[in-house]
């Protein structure tokens, strides 16, 4: 050894890493370097298939929008002459829009639905997010009999309470109000409690017995601590939630009646029926561009929350 270490402080070049000697084009592959270049061949192959298909997918989700906003910009005659040429010829024409707004008050839509999303998801929410803690944090007794309870109710088909619900809104004086779609939604949402408490199991239960030794109490607990950690399922539930009132038509198709609560939803369905027929079919088009623009920019701004939600509750290896 300590020859070695005298051989190499006289001459270090001796002990060198030789150079590797290039290949000769002429010179046949090895087999791993035939196994190489096939696997990267294969690599940047499906690469190239994988962006075509999912381009190819991407335009045909988007083509009926793209086709309802540039036909929204066109006028009835020139749909009528030409259907399948969907470019218009003036790009700032926007009669159907000021026909849309002024003469259909699409807004008072606007209005009564968003009505209904303010008074509905922020106290709904929070009555999930408490009903959520109780069953996921607390030790209650037969807790999981109420929570099997309260799930077998999703099983019930909505089709079967219709009736039942049409009569007792109707009995109280309800029909024809935006009370049915409001009061109903406001205590439990079954669906968004159980999303939370799949949230709430992946949460420390040591956080909460040492805020308990503290001596915080329940609720103290769950709006200092639970409530800011359940913000990201919060968002996430609340968007689809949003979704689901912003797009219903069956409810208030039969529970309004007058004019002035008609959601957004029942008002494109009248806009659909006098316009279609007449031939005025850019109208229904304007009016389906503006019905569906909050949903687009909502899904802008929080699309992170979508694509979060997707993960929330799974397995955690």
């Amino acid at each position: 050894m300590r020859y070695v270490d005298e051989t190499l402080l006289r001459n270090p070049i001796a002990f060198a890493p030789l150079p590797q000697r290039k290949k000769d084009a002429s010179e046949p592959l090895s087999e791993k370097d035939i196994r190489d270049r096939r696997d990267k061949v294969k690599t940047i192959v499906g690469g190239i298939i994988a962006n075509v298909v999912l381009a190819f997918l991407s335009f045909i989700v988007l083509f009926p929008l793209i086709f309802m906003v540039l036909s929204s910009l066109r006028t009835s005659s020139e749909y009528m002459e030409r259907v399948a040429y969907m470019f218009p010829e003036n790009w700032f024409n926007f009669d159907n829009y000021r026909r849309v707004i002024v003469n259909e008050n699409l807004f008072l839509g606007y209005r009564n639905t968003l009505i209904i999303v303010v008074a509905v998801i922020p106290v709904g929410t929070l009555f999930a997010a408490m009903s959520a803690f109780s069953f996921a944090k607390l030790k209650l007794r037969s807790k999981m009999f109420w929570l099997l309870f309260l799930l077998s109710g999703m099983m019930v088909p909505g089709a079967v309470l219709l009736m039942p619900r049409f009569i007792a809104y109707k009995t109280i004086g309800w029909y024809g109000t935006l009370l049915p779609l409001i009061v109903p939604h406001l205590f439990i949402h079954v669906g968004t409690m159980f999303f939370f408490i799949q949230y709430m199991k992946g949460i420390p239960s040591e956080l909460f017995e040492a805020a308990k030794i503290d001596g915080c109490s329940t609720f103290r607990m769950f709006l200092q601590i639970m409530l800011p950690l359940l913000l990201p399922a919060i968002a996430a539930q609340d968007i689809f939630w949003f979704m689901g009132i912003w797009n219903d038509y069956f409810a208030p198709s039969i529970y309004l009646q007058n004019s002035q609560f008609e959601t957004l939803q029942v008002m494109m369905a009248a806009l659909n029926k006098d316009f279609m027929g007449s031939g005025a079919q850019t109208v229904v088009f304007a009016g389906a561009v503006l019905s569906c623009l909050p949903m687009v920019v909502v899904y802008l701004i929080l699309q992170k929350f979508f694509i979060k939600s997707m993960s929330i509750g799974a397995v955690k290896g």
